[in-house]
């Protein structure tokens, strides 16, 4: 496991990250939440890129892995902001973003807020606008008066231990919805999406792949994949995709 640098951003947090160098576009890895820059994609898609001797980066959002702060006092726009920031401070010229689960709904925000930099984007299993149409959708009227009264509630995870999901992080998810609104995507595109996701629906990747507009966009599914999507032939089809997407030398 490679020593992680940090990165101060100009909000005050402390961000961890690992950089190779190489030709562009740099690939960007995007990870979930409460994933960490050492999981299996973000790990699998760094060495092949520096096989490739492509410019790659990965970070942790704050509040995850290495970084400062704790995930609790976290939100979809603490998160943006730092994706901002890693990528601002950390390459230059094209990229080819890759963002998982939350991470797809973070690309896409990168992808509004530096649409001069997009090259491409590879997303696996994204999770646009999940507080809303996810946690809110599905929260009972105990669990509504408990984020009032409380402050946060606490929902299961297949995958670790239990999420706290706060007040402010439905509130400030509110204001970066995706899907309410014209999502223009003028580059190529690939979405993937297993058929075995418990946590993102094959129906919430159609419903992007519909609402988007681009000139080259397409979505993948595959049978039986399930969230995590990183086993050997999932990890072979996310190298295709980012391949596919790459600008032509």
């Amino acid at each position: 496991m490679a020593e992680a640098e940090f990165l101060e951003t100009a909000k005050g947090r402390r961000l961890a990250y690992n950089k190779s160098e190489g030709s562009g576009p740099t690939v960007v890895f995007l990870g979930g939440l409460k994933s960490d820059m050492e999981g299996t994609k973000a790990v699998h898609l760094e060495a092949w890129a520096k096989a490739r001797g492509q410019a790659f980066l990965r970070f942790d959002y704050s509040g995850h892995g290495e970084s400062s702060s704790t995930f609790e006092e976290g939100c979809i726009g603490d998160w943006h902001e730092d994706t901002v920031a890693a990528v601002e401070a950390l390459t230059e010229g094209p990229l080819i973003v890759v963002g998982s689960s939350m991470g797809g709904w973070q690309a896409l925000l990168l992808a509004k807020a530096l649409p001069e930099r997009m090259a491409g984007m590879v997303t696996i299993a994204a999770a646009p606008d999940f507080t809303e149409d996810g946690y809110w959708a599905s929260f009972s009227d105990a669990q509504k008066a408990a984020l009032e009264t409380v402050g946060h509630v606490e929902l299961p995870s297949d995958y670790m231990e239990p999420y706290v999901i706060t007040k402010r992080m439905i509130e400030d998810g509110r204001q970066r919805l995706v899907l309410r609104a014209p999502l223009n995507l003028p580059f190529p595109v690939r979405f993937l999406q297993g058929t075995a996701d418990t946590a993102v629906s094959t129906e919430t990747a159609v419903r992007l792949l519909e609402h988007a507009d681009g000139p080259d966009m397409r979505l993948l599914l595959v049978k039986d994949a399930d969230h995590r999507f990183s086993d050997g032939p999932c990890l072979e089809l996310i190298e295709q995709a980012v391949l596919d997407v790459m600008p032509s030398q």
